[in-house]
């Protein structure tokens, strides 16, 4: 796993730590971290707090764990965005749908 992309799980709940810019040579990791992460915890936060950049394809894996997350009656949240995906969180509408803490 690259240094962008850490977790901690304790008991029942993951928590996802991205840092730097999130694109297309990379987010299929964090895809991959998210879905992952679902199959073992019923809660998972992903922190966005460190991310400098994130595009469609960030976004999308953002969006498929949301719905990975639903479908299994889980818990997924995105915490602290930095001003950067607040905002592309917001021009999307996302921040309507996503749960931010």
């Amino acid at each position: 796993m690259s240094e962008m992309i850490r977790f901690e799980k304790k008991d029942d709940v993951c928590d996802i730590f991205v840092a730097g810019e999130v694109d297309l040579s990379n987010s299929a990791e964090l895809r991959k971290t998210i879905l992952g992460a679902l199959k073992g915890a019923n809660q998972v936060t992903v922190d966005l707090s460190a991310v400098s950049y994130i595009d469609s394809s960030g976004i999308a894996a953002l969006v498929e764990g949301l719905q990975q997350a639903n479908s299994q009656d889980k818990s997924f949240c995105l915490s602290t965005p930095s001003q950067q995906v607040r905002s592309i969180l917001e021009l999307a509408r996302l921040d309507q749908v996503f749960t931010i803490q």
